[in-house]
């Protein structure tokens, strides 16, 4: 039974991660209804958004001679060269137009420094430095948050990790997430959040 200290976490249903995008996940549109069906058994919904400047140094277009998927290392660690995606202001950031917007009660947009990428929706990719949600969540009184979107490989496992790494309960439910799967990252994916104490349902 879902309590007031519980939140569903709606991680980066964008256009550009849905069918068509300049990142489309395999299948993200399946997850849609479900994720709109779920969302009224929360009393706390928030969404995140990647909301990435135009010279982002996660682009392969911003490093010569690199091509995307290109593994390059930054002062963070490694960092996956991605194809041109969420630029602010541009129809592909945008929430898919299926996803029921009116239910998020917060919107934590990350990624938008240029040096930097943000997988995760607590940190940027160096770990520490945070987006604000994990304050927003303790003053609700939340600890404990149930996972969905895109990708279940990137985005939300380092958002499932964070959750954890912060002392929340953590649920991932897979039916209403879709992974890229790049390289073998999926399992790499489902194996550490098993290690960390997620609940994978």
């Amino acid at each position: 039974m879902l309590t007031n200290s519980s939140a569903l976490l709606v991680i980066d249903v964008q256009n550009d991660f849905c069918e068509g995008g300049a990142l489309a996940v395999p299948d993200a549109q399946a997850i849609i209804d479900p994720i709109n069906t779920l969302m009224p058994s929360f009393d706390t919904v928030v969404f995140s958004q990647d909301w990435h400047p135009s010279n982002h140094e996660s682009f392969a277009s911003n490093h010569q001679g690199k091509s995307q998927y290109d593994v390059i290392d930054m002062d963070y660690g490694p960092q996956v060269l991605w194809p041109d995606h969420c630029i602010q202001g541009s129809q592909g950031a945008d929430f898919d137009p299926r996803l029921d917007t009116d239910k998020a009660q917060m919107i934590v947009r990350k990624g938008f420094r240029a040096s930097i990428d943000s997988y995760s929706a607590f940190f940027e990719n160096d770990r520490s430095t945070p987006t604000g949600l994990d304050g927003y969540l303790k003053n609700r009184e939340i600890t404990e948050v149930t996972l969905v979107g895109l990708a279940l490989d990137f985005c939300v496992q380092y958002t499932a990790l964070d959750a954890r790494r912060l002392g929340y309960k953590v649920t991932v439910l897979q039916s209403a997430c879709r992974a890229i799967d790049l390289d073998g990252s999926l399992k790499a994916a489902l194996d550490a959040m098993k290690a960390a104490g997620v609940v994978l349902k």
